[in-house]
């Protein structure tokens, strides 16, 4: 698979790359597209030309898969997208953190909180002393404290209480067993 990002920039840089990609690159007063980043990877600029804009690096809140067809009829699946470089006009605030809040389109503004659940609150203790008890009984050992409550659960359990045998149905005026009007009407029939 390829490696993809989604590049999205100001409208009137969009126009010059527009510009720039449809003319011969020799002819344009655009002549040149660059992005480098900073060493936290994170933060860059985007340069067009002789003008620079700042650019960070962010992660989408889902997965966005790309696409590419040869003949117009069969798809044939490129690449997973999970980055976008957000390119602004100099002076628009930076983003905050490392993740886009939103999507690519309307419907996923705000995704992070409206689509996905939020992350449990979890008591770090425990979760150490459940990863100490796994790699014990990975290691062949056993669980500490789970060998000490399953010893102490067989100790107040009672035996269940034994089932008598199943006594026959009673029968009605001495005769056979009790039957139902379903059985009459199947001999009537024979």
């Amino acid at each position: 698979m390829e490696e993809q990002f989604i590049l999205r920039v100001p409208p009137s840089i969009a126009e010059r790359i527009e510009r720039l990609l449809n003319e011969n690159p020799s002819t344009s007063e655009d002549g040149c597209l660059d992005l480098s980043f900073t060493d936290d990877g994170r933060t860059g600029t985007f340069a067009i030309g002789n003008e620079t804009f700042p650019a960070s690096l962010l992660d989408l809140p889902g997965v966005v898969e790309s696409y590419k067809t040869y003949d117009d009829t069969v798809l044939i699946k490129t690449a997973d997208i999970g980055q976008i470089i957000m390119v602004r006009e100099e002076g628009e605030p930076s983003p905050e953190g490392i993740e886009y809040r939103h999507g690519l389109t309307p419907p996923m503004r705000d995704a992070r909180r409206r689509r996905f659940r939020r992350e449990p609150d979890v008591n770090p203790e425990l979760v150490q002393r459940v990863e100490k008890d796994l790699l014990n009984i990975m290691s062949g050992g056993t669980g500490s404290q789970a060998d000490d409550a399953n010893v102490e659960r067989r100790k107040t359990a009672q035996v269940p209480a034994v089932k008598p045998d199943v006594v026959p149905t009673e029968t009605v005026g001495g005769g056979g067993p009790e039957r139902s009007d379903s059985d009459d009407s199947m001999e009537n029939e024979n």
